[in-house]
């Protein structure tokens, strides 16, 4: 572990070992379910920013049809640990996705307000069709169901850092994801 996280690590709850191996199966089934694609019409993996990042490049390398990048930011938090209730774009896409395969690729999914808000944002644009890959699903926090077509893995209710996901900035390069202390946060 990073030595200078280690006082405010509650808990590893993933090791990098376990989620090279769900990311590669995560690949396995999305290739399976764009089986066919060619250069031309290839799956776009829309990343939200920045914390999927780290995410959507493991995932692309393990799928293995045609993929092209896009990115989305959006605001729903600010410095806070909660969700505000109000989600803004902050970068939207560049290229247009009518008549597209387009899968979202998420870090973590909590209350689901964003990602609702997102999925509605982009199905007005008419893609062909619109599926989500998010590494992580809490869905102790749910405030609306939104559908997750492929998923990594389900984690309780800890403020969590590491793999792409970040607290204040800091933390996004850990290998691993990990549960913070409340008290680090200011959760306690």
């Amino acid at each position: 572990m990073h030595e200078q996280w280690q006082a405010l690590i509650e808990r590893v709850l993933l090791t990098p070992e376990q989620i090279a191996r769900r990311v590669a199966e995560m690949g396995r089934e999305i290739t399976r379910v764009y089986a066919g694609k060619r250069i031309g019409d290839e799956l776009i993996c829309v990343g939200i920013l920045k914390g999927a990042v780290v995410f959507l490049a493991d995932l692309a390398r393990a799928i293995e049809v045609p993929v092209t990048f896009d990115f989305m930011a959006t605001s729903s938090y600010g410095a806070s640990t909660e969700h505000s209730g109000v989600v803004r774009i902050l970068k939207d896409l560049e290229h247009d996705v009518a008549g597209r395969d387009v899968l979202v690729v998420e870090d973590i999914i909590d209350s689901g307000l964003t990602l609702q808000y997102l999925l509605q944002h982009l199905e007005s644009r008419r893609p062909r069709s619109l599926r989500v890959a998010a590494l992580l699903d809490k869905p102790e926090r749910r405030r609306v169901e939104v559908p997750i077509d492929f998923k990594g893995f389900e984690i309780p209710d800890a403020f969590v850092v590491g793999y792409g996901l970040d607290w204040n900035e800091r933390g996004r390069n850990l290998p691993f994801v990990a549960a913070l202390r409340p008290e680090a946060y200011g959760g306690a």
